[in-house]
């Protein structure tokens, strides 16, 4: 932990030298026509990978490529390496390495409560607060949990309201729809400091064709919500999520239109963008403090935790290694958002936001002595279409994590290539498979893969490979060429 203390106070002091302005990580970066070689030891595509570009009609130049062993001093292939590339979801892999290195592996996020007023027996008269610090994993069964711990804590009424604190983060307008136009798909949720189970609904439709009734149920349960559920149907299954025309706010959830019963059961989950976090996070609040036996009729606001509150409990996220699987195995974008800001906070001490948290990482790579001129992090997760990083900066961040004591907590945070996470049913058949951790990335003209591969010959490798071009979608058969080539040949 002194050595997390110590990079932090290297990075805070680095960040306060340079004052780096936040329009520096917003320049416009293009892709470069040619191609370039950034080493001369290095050597171009290997011919499998150079023929799938080809039949997926992806020009060499619309591809970065970085290879280099993780002991060696050169790269191995170094093609447009210097030239920053949108990299989508392997952008997951600096938020996480940063974070590994500057928070520590044992690193957890807090949730506390605290009381005002007075207690009589268990009624609190007064208000109940709770403090987030940016749980990315405050999930149902976890606050339930914690609400139990509030309860052993001797209170069962309360009389007073219930004030969040989420002023960790600062206080930002967040527009669900600004990526793709499709604000309720749930990995547009945007960060908070009180994040509770990503702010998702999870909708269950369970046709009864006796009765000729579709019942609907939601999970998490929330306190007094209609749902209005959608029209019966004969009709075949098809588009059945379109046909049912959702609307929903903080006054319920409407389903318009129809569900077929040739669908079966089904499970949508969305997101109630027109709901804000507090909103959500106060339905389920008092769905569940019912259910375990507690009694609130207060108003539910935002506010600043009060100088004269007491400390009543506190719930600890899982520590950071597991949260850094979630977001790598299964390219969870709302917790890699929730990470990045929680760098700004803890190194910087003032409220997050993703300018400061982009500068925080940016002075960590300096510090590493990796050049990052061509960074550009909007909110650390990649699901964005303005992030730009180049092939070389995360290949030698690569290089260095490797060789860094977090290594093994980085690595084993990755898919398993043809076992597990985005790589489970890649290169099945081929003998690299389960001799890689690779981070995948895919956006519209957008496709990337980076990590490390265990060669046949023993040699561990550094690799990144990311296609910006409007057939990048072509581009996993190139990417997996290059993968079973560097364990063939590495």
């Amino acid at each position: 932990m002194q050595i997390n203390t110590r990079i932090t106070q290297r990075i805070t002091k680095q960040i306060n030298t340079l004052r780096l302005p936040v329009a520096s990580l917003l320049i416009p970066v293009f892709i470069a026509i040619n191609v370039g070689v950034s080493c001369a030891h290095a050597a171009g595509l290997p011919t499998t990978v150079v023929d799938a570009l080809k039949r997926g009609g992806i020009p060499q130049n619309a591809v970065a490529t970085y290879v280099q062993e993780v002991s060696g001093p050169v790269p191995r292939i170094s093609i447009n390496s210097t030239t920053g590339f949108n990299p989508a979801s392997t952008m997951k892999l600096v938020t996480s390495n940063a974070a590994l290195d500057i928070l520590g592996p044992a690193f957890t996020w807090k949730t506390q409560v605290y009381a005002t007023g007075t207690q009589n027996g268990d009624v609190l008269n007064g208000d109940l607060v709770i403090k987030g610090s940016g749980d990315p994993k405050l999930v149902t069964e976890k606050f339930w949990q914690f609400l139990r711990q509030i309860r052993a804590a001797g209170i069962r009424e309360i009389r007073g309201n219930l004030i969040l604190d989420r002023t960790v983060f600062e206080d930002m307008s967040y527009d669900a729809s600004r990526f793709d136009g499709d604000p309720l798909k749930p990995y547009n949720a945007g960060p908070d400091a009180l994040l509770l189970n990503y702010k998702a609904l999870a909708f269950h439709f369970l046709p009864e064709v006796s009765r000729r009734v579709v019942n609907v149920s939601v999970d998490p349960p929330l306190a007094g919500y209609p749902i209005s559920v959608p029209v019966f149907s004969d009709g075949p299954c098809t588009d059945w999520q379109a046909k049912l025309q959702p609307t929903l706010d903080k006054n319920g959830t409407n389903f318009g239109g129809t569900f077929s019963a040739a669908c079966g059961e089904k499970t949508w989950y969305l997101h109630p963008y027109q709901m804000t976090h507090a909103e959500y996070f106060g339905l389920v609040f008092r769905q569940l403090w019912t259910d375990v036996g507690g009694t609130f009729k207060g108003s539910i606001v935002d506010g600043v935790l009060p100088a004269n509150a007491r400390l009543l409990t506190e719930w600890q996220s899982p520590a950071l290694p597991e949260v850094i699987r979630d977001i790598n195995k299964y390219s969870n974008n709302v917790m890699a958002r929730q990470l990045l800001l929680t760098l700004a906070a803890d190194v910087l001490k003032i409220p997050a936001s993703p300018e400061r948290g982009a500068r925080v990482i940016k002075t960590w790579l300096a510090g590493k002595g990796i050049e990052a001129d061509q960074l550009v992090i909007e909110n650390g997760s990649g699901l964005s279409r303005t992030e730009r990083i180049s092939a070389e900066t995360m290949g030698r961040m690569l290089v260095a994590a490797f060789q860094s004591p977090v290594m093994p907590e980085l690595m084993s945070a990755l898919p398993l290539v043809g076992f597990d996470g985005t790589m489970r049913k890649r290169l099945l058949k081929q003998t690299v498979a389960g001799q890689a951790h690779i981070k995948t990335g895919s956006l519209n003209d957008v496709r990337a893969v980076a990590g490390y591969v265990l060669a046949a010959s023993g040699k561990r490798y550094a690799v990144v490979c990311i296609i910006n071009h409007i057939n990048a979608a072509s581009g996993q058969a190139a990417h997996d060429a290059l993968l079973q080539w560097i364990y063939e040949n590495g």
